[in-house]
């Protein structure tokens, strides 16, 4: 019995001047590492502070988190002597799968990000893409939410955004109206612009600067086009070129002016 006991302190001894020292360097390598990444949490923070990065702060704020501590972990098992051949293979293991599953969420990932930063669009402004149009109110890391003009909420995959073309149509602040109408031969064409002046100058959301035109589109065998070219704010686009469209139509009836087919 006293032999047994021997060899277990004997044993013990050995294990705490073997592996004694690297358990207390490793336990003030993890005390010094967690006030080092606490440091540089909140040099991120403030890093992270700028308006671009206001969406993807709050993501990239935890993942470098996580890369630190992980990379700590590696390190205090490095000085603890815990073989990684193991640890590593399973890691490069699902490391791949992981990325083959996410492959395409991955993608969004990256496509958010680079969203975020090169700012091609932002919240508020009217675009067109996928075939969709609408006002932007919300870009998120993965995906872009797009309310469309009858509110209908469409959710575009941020990958769709960054590889193919996007029409932002808030970018320039204004947009340009165009309208075509058609008259009858009888129908005098300054007598015609006349009426369309007076409507575009007592529309008052239209814009002044650049300057609105009406010209002669087409001749047909039947009548002939006028084109009218007037520009708007992006914003209230539609309204404002119902409301314009409306105004024409009256003052020209109101004129005698009659349109082709009316």
């Amino acid at each position: 019995m006293k032999t047994r006991i021997e060899n277990f302190y004997t044993v013990a001894y050995n294990w705490l001047i073997t592996y004694g020292p690297k358990i207390i360097l490793a336990l003030l390598v993890f005390l010094i590492g967690q006030w080092l990444i606490r440091l540089l949490r909140r040099w991120i923070t403030k890093f992270f502070l700028a308006p671009k990065f206001k969406q993807v702060r709050p993501f990239l704020e935890g993942l470098i988190a996580i890369s630190l501590q992980v990379l700590l972990v590696l390190v205090l098992m490095q000085i603890l002597g815990i073989q990684m051949t193991i640890f590593a293979a399973v890691i490069t293991a699902f490391g791949v799968a992981a990325g083959l599953a996410l492959s395409g969420t991955l993608q969004n990932f990256a496509s958010g990000v680079l969203i975020l930063i090169l700012r091609p669009y932002k919240i508020g402004d009217n675009i067109i893409t996928q075939g969709q149009e609408g006002t932007v109110s919300s870009i998120q890391l993965f995906y872009t939410v797009v309310t469309s003009f009858d509110n209908k909420t469409i959710i575009v995959p941020n990958s769709k955004l960054s590889n193919e073309i996007i029409i932002n149509l808030s970018r320039k602040g204004n947009r340009r109206i165009d309208i075509e109408l058609k008259f009858g031969y009888t129908i005098d064409i300054a007598q015609a612009k006349d009426v369309i002046n007076k409507a575009i100058a007592s529309s008052k959301d239209l814009l002044t600067e650049p300057k609105h035109r009406i010209a002669v589109s087409s001749i047909d065998h039947d009548g002939y086009k006028l084109i009218i070219n007037v520009w708007s704010p992006a914003h209230g686009f539609n309204d404002v070129k119902y409301a314009l469209q409306e105004r024409i139509i009256n003052d020209l009836k109101q004129n005698g002016v009659k349109l082709q087919g009316m």
